[in-house]
């Protein structure tokens, strides 16, 4: 009979962690307020989205400055920038921070999926034994997670006040020192320029990922021969189909976010549609002639590339707190269906261009 080796595996230390906090509950970690050039890079890498999913602080509790029984208790998502945003602002503070397991996502986007909500929140409460680190029955959400969480059942399960605190994190020590009491800045939940700048990589990077697919689809077609793949013809003809699939990306991905709220109607698809008009219509005078002035060929890039640029912009809704999951899934239910005809055609369109100069049609 084989014996089963059991395997103990050491929890690692976080890098932002200074020491511990005895509690009843438990030791908990004392996280510090500052940010190491570590906590620098890793909040860079996860704006470009290269390692997002996976940049995350194990759930739990942990103790900022020297908290005591009667400290507050600061609720987050486990997306380790969000964990990172908070423990900066509480600097020259005593507090606890409750970080729920969302996946590594952000609280708004989280609450919105339901992982920063009522049961995890609940859970996360019983498992930290949170009733015997604190001795008051109050905890402190931001107002963005409201959307998730139901304050009246957290308080029927686990006896805990739920509060929603300040859009922004920054606003926590104003918000404390007057008596918890938020003014109408506060509650405003603001997406100025600079926010939407900031999150424009998150939506180029993916983008970017598809287009050497796109280019290989783009360059195969307008290659192919009855003899095979000519390279020249590849090239040649591909070229401004290329260049428009970059400007779609660029005016998607990025022109549309930072001018959101100058462009004329609600819906991110059609305000993507409306740029990628707008952006072939500048750009078509330096690359028709390119196209030899073939009606086909002009017809397929018009319908499919902003078309393309519609959907890359309706993508950033997950960003955006100027839409909710309704709003979403209702334009994604109308769009989808629309990109993949235009798509269709688009295809469609470029076959009858081959048919046509193999002298078939």
């Amino acid at each position: 009979m084989q014996m089963q080796t059991i395997k103990f595996v050491k929890k690692e230390v976080p890098k932002f962690a200074t020491g511990t906090v005895a509690t009843p509950g438990g030791a908990v970690y004392r996280v510090s307020s500052e940010w190491s050039r570590e906590d620098t890079w890793g909040m860079i890498k996860s704006r470009v989205g290269a390692f997002r999913m996976n940049y995350t602080v194990q759930p739990g509790l942990y103790a900022v400055g020297e908290p005591t029984p009667e400290s507050d208790v600061f609720v987050t998502a486990n997306y380790k920038l969000s964990f990172d945003i908070l423990r900066r602002e509480l600097k020259e503070m005593d507090a606890w921070v409750l970080v729920l397991d969302t996946k590594s996502i952000n609280v708004w986007c989280a609450a919105g999926k339901g992982t920063f909500g009522t049961d995890e929140l609940v859970q996360r409460i019983s498992a930290t034994k949170l009733d015997t680190v604190v001795s008051h029955r109050r905890l402190i959400l931001p107002q963005l997670g409201a959307v998730g969480v139901k304050a009246g059942e957290v308080q029927a399960k686990s006896g805990f006040r739920v509060a929603f605190g300040p859009v922004r994190a920054s606003d926590i020590p104003a918000y404390v020192a007057a008596g918890y009491k938020k003014t109408e800045e506060m509650r405003t939940v603001k997406f100025p320029i600079l926010d939407r700048l900031i999150l424009t990589p998150m939506e180029i990077n993916p983008a970017m990922k598809m287009f050497p697919w796109f280019a290989a689809a783009v360059l195969l077609l307008f290659g192919l021969e009855p003899a095979g793949i000519i390279f020249e013809n590849s090239w040649f003809n591909g070229l401004p189909f290329l260049l428009l699939g970059l400007l779609s990306i660029f005016t998607g991905a990025f022109v549309t976010p930072v001018l959101l709220p100058f462009i004329p109607f609600r819906s991110f698809a059609i305000k993507g549609l409306l740029m990628g008009f707008l952006a072939m219509g500048a750009v078509m005078p330096l690359l028709g002639p390119s196209m030899g002035g073939d009606v086909v060929r002009l017809m397929a890039a018009w319908l499919f590339f902003p078309a393309a640029t519609s959907y890359i912009a309706l993508q950033f809704t997950g960003s955006t707190t100027f839409t909710g999951m309704t709003g979403v899934k209702k334009e994604l239910r109308a769009g989808i269906p629309a990109y993949l005809t235009a798509a269709g055609f688009s295809l469609i369109l470029v076959i009858v261009y081959k048919l046509k100069e193999w002298e078939v049609l």
